[in-house]
């Protein structure tokens, strides 16, 4: 605990926890988009417990470092690049993440067919499943970072239990305002397309910067902003004015 009383540590701890709160932005994003299936008083609790579930993976790999620097080592090489167990499991998830985002968007545009019955919502079981799944790929290039920017464990656990707090705090309004707009749901949808393809991307030895698909992300977003601005004030304008009748008092007869 000797970290408690160095400013180093304290600085790299402030660093690792934004960096961790905006690695588990995709993270958030895609329990945002899956509980949606679920009836809605399982949400919350879904959205909860799959969040739980990627800290305590976390946590995990980062006491199991030995085994997590030896998922870098290749083991068989094609067309002259090695491939780790690392790659196998971004490739996995990036296709998973592709696969997921293109049926909820074909869904989402083509709507039910009218001669058949809605499909029952998805079991709690099911979409837990799901997330943990894609959570063991959001772990490893989170903690993967964690390892690279501090020394201290303490300093690594407390980052990952601050951002998944936070991401727990912020997960419920973000599910929410995803639920009440189509639109920020397609864009939703896009981010992880985009997020899939770079994983596949990374998988096969084609490194992309993070930092251009969150920009791209934030570019997205505040366009996005402007657009529900400008809906929200036509639908104003577009409302019926309401028309007060005007009373007037009743003058006494003139005298004469």
């Amino acid at each position: 605990m000797d970290w408690l009383t160095s400013p180093e540590a304290w600085v790299a701890l402030a660093t690792l926890t934004i960096m961790e709160i905006v690695l588990g932005i995709d993270n958030v994003i895609f329990v945002s988009v899956l509980v949606q299936r679920l009836p809605t008083a399982g949400r919350d609790r879904a959205r909860t417990i799959g969040l739980l579930l990627a800290m305590v993976m976390r946590i995990g790999l980062l006491f199991s470092l030995t085994w997590l620097a030896g998922l870098t080592e290749p083991l068989l090489t094609i067309a002259g690049h090695g491939f780790s167990a690392r790659d196998g499991i971004l490739l996995g998830g990036g296709l998973f993440l592709i696969w997921k985002a293109t049926t909820e968007i074909g869904e989402a545009l083509e709507g039910e067919p009218a001669h058949r019955a809605p499909a029952a919502p998805a079991s709690l079981r099911a979409v837990l499943l799901q997330i943990v799944l894609l959570d063991i790929v959001f772990s490893l290039d989170s903690v993967l970072t964690a390892v690279g920017m501090a020394n201290d464990l303490g300093v690594m656990v407390l980052a990952v239990v601050t951002a998944v707090g936070v991401m727990l705090l912020a997960s419920g309004p973000i599910s929410a305002f995803v639920h009440r707009h189509p639109t920020v749901k397609m864009l939703a949808l896009a981010f992880l397309l985009l997020i899939g393809a770079t994983l596949v991307a990374d998988g096969v030895g084609l490194h992309v910067e993070k930092g251009y698909i969150y920009a791209a992300m934030a570019f997205s977003v505040m366009v996005e902003t402007l657009n529900l601005a400008a809906r929200r004030r036509q639908e104003r304008r577009a409302q019926p004015v309401e028309l007060r009748p005007t009373f007037v008092k009743d003058e006494p007869p003139a005298a004469g």
